[in-house]
């Protein structure tokens, strides 16, 4: 599922980058090194979270197949390996973001199906679930909820991105929409530990996400006045 988010996603976005006046070359290389740096950091991260578990089974590490990525990690990653490769390139960072971002979200809306097949990223019980054979148990498919909600994320982005908008705001509006469900979605969820106050760790990095993007939407917006 992973491989069909990267290679759809490329594509519409390779497409998009073009009607832009991005070289589409530029795209296929940054969304490769993105994709690679995701999966590298939200495996670190989602080790780091767990270090109990993997210190007593280090071979686990790199059973991807058995699932464990924290996408927050791999957002950071991503980002930031983004970055460096635009300012490289001397490239504009918030356009080619701005570029992108719908097709980052619909890649994640592909991964989710991906959880659910496999079983991770899994929900409570609830009577009124989906039964999970490797949990032995009928859980909240918060897995296709989460996808679901994401399409509709792509397709608010899709909307924004074909209107008139400073650079900045498709990109701002991803990571807002993005930790505004991610934070309600973890109510569902039941592989997470509670870490303060009620909340998850996941929880928490929502909040200030939420925050520091409605922050520089708002600056965004005042700066086109």
């Amino acid at each position: 599922m992973l491989a069909l988010a990267f290679t759809l996603s490329l594509g519409l976005a390779r497409v998009q980058a073009k009607r832009r006046g991005i070289n589409t070359d530029l795209v296929f290389n940054l969304l490769f090194m993105a994709f690679i740096s995701g999966i590298i950091g939200g495996r670190v991260f989602y080790i780091i979270e767990n270090i109990g578990y993997y210190s007593k089974n280090p071979l686990e590490i790199i059973m991807l197949q058995h699932g464990g990525l924290s996408w927050f990690g791999g957002l950071i990653a991503g980002i930031l390996i983004s970055i460096v490769y635009l300012r490289n390139k001397k490239l504009p960072v918030y356009k080619t973001l701005d570029s992108l971002s719908p097709f980052v979200v619909l890649a994640q809306a592909i991964g989710r199906i991906g959880c659910l097949l496999n079983g991770c990223c899994f929900g409570k019980e609830s009577s009124f679930g989906l039964y999970f054979p490797v949990h032995n148990a009928v859980l909240i498919p918060v897995q296709l909820y989460s996808s679901l909600i994401l399409i509709f994320i792509f397709i608010i982005l899709r909307f924004l991105q074909d209107r008139p908008h400073r650079e900045g705001e498709i990109f701002f509006s991803y990571l807002l929409l993005y930790s505004l469900k991610r934070f309600f979605i973890e109510f569902l969820r039941a592989d997470n530990p509670v870490v303060f106050s009620g909340f998850t760790l996941f929880q928490i990095i929502s909040v200030l996400i939420f925050c520091l993007s409605l922050a520089k939407l708002a600056l965004i917006k005042k700066m086109k006045g």
